[in-house]
């Protein structure tokens, strides 16, 4: 297992759609993950620290741990099936660990805000993960957060 840190969000240039990057803690591998807007949204207001009148599904989540006494020690990325990766949540409630099944984004939302540590398993890192940085573009980041700021909950009616 290698623990990784988000490094940044993005837009894939190929399918548009919002990506989460990981960097490992030495910053030698990097591992993009599509995910859907909203998670992309939760990890953006993680990122900045910003605050929301009310609690998001992810906030939500953090606070039902924290009533029950849970704690989240951990997500784990341990499994890609055709180009979809599987993650879990690992949480200590009574002493006792229990794994939860889980889609990687919600699990690195709510790892941003408890905090806990992502990790991801060697084999992904050594199939899917790339060990030159691949800077993303200012214009193209822009044009995501514009994206963001636009996104209205009908847009996802069509």
């Amino acid at each position: 297992m290698r623990q990784m840190k988000v490094d940044k969000l993005g837009i894939d240039l190929l399918t548009h759609d919002p990506v989460v990057i990981l960097k490992d803690m030495d910053g030698s591998h990097y591992l993009p993950i599509l995910i859907g807007p909203f998670e992309a949204t939760a990890i953006a207001l993680a990122l900045e620290g910003a605050p929301v009148p009310r609690p998001l599904s992810h906030d939500l989540m953090r606070n039902i741990l924290e009533s029950l006494n849970a704690n989240l020690e951990q997500v784990v990325i341990h499994d890609i099936k055709d180009s979809t990766f599987f993650a879990k949540l690992v949480v200590r409630t009574n002493g006792e660990l229990q794994e939860i099944d889980a889609r990687p984004s919600d699990g690195i939302a709510l790892a941003l805000r408890v905090p806990a540590p992502i990790f991801v398993s060697d084999k992904i890192v050594l199939e899917e993960a790339t060990a030159e940085k691949k800077p993303i573009n200012e214009t193209e980041m822009a044009r995501f957060k514009k994206f963001l700021d636009d996104l209205k909950p009908s847009d996802f009616n069509r």
